[in-house]
């Protein structure tokens, strides 16, 4: 039934345009054995997604979950919201291999998504490799560290 090698802690957000989306894939999140919190939206009324993308990432960022989905109708808004807290790296990902690169080379904490630019069963694949995968290391260990070496930076301004 499972992929994992060991019980990732995923949370997942969305706003209304991504509801539906986001329902499916706590579902198949769940399959695939992971653990999964939902930090909504819970139904289709307008919600303000950075609100959602905020608190997500910050789960992240202290530590309470390992990974994390944001879907929203193009993927972007939450990508932005959530790129705002400090030591976070979203990356949005249509695809199978920007998925897996977000993980393998940027090590990207949160993948996101856009619902009304995939649909549910390239979305599942996305996810599935976005958790599946892990950082590298490598040459990209330096990129990485010269983001956050930046970041600090800023913090001291």
């Amino acid at each position: 039934m499972s992929n994992a090698t060991f019980s990732l802690r995923v949370a997942i957000g969305g706003d209304e345009a991504a509801y539906d989306l986001k329902e499916i894939l706590i579902g198949y999140i769940r399959e695939l054995g992971y653990e999964v919190e939902d930090f909504g939206t819970f139904n289709a009324q307008p919600v303000l997604y950075p609100d959602i993308a905020f608190e997500v990432a910050t789960a992240i960022k202290e530590g309470r979950f390992d990974r994390a989905v944001l879907v929203c109708g193009t993927g972007i808004g939450v990508a932005i919201s959530a790129n705002k807290v400090p030591g976070i790296r979203a990356a949005q990902a249509h695809d199978t291999y920007s998925a897996a690169k977000a993980r393998t080379s940027n090590n990207a904490q949160i993948v996101t998504l856009g619902a009304r630019v995939i649909g549910p069963e390239l979305a599942k694949s996305i996810v599935e490799t976005f958790l599946a995968s892990n950082f590298s290391g490598g040459n990209s260990e330096l990129k990485i560290a010269k983001i956050d070496e930046y970041e600090s930076r800023l913090k001291t301004q």
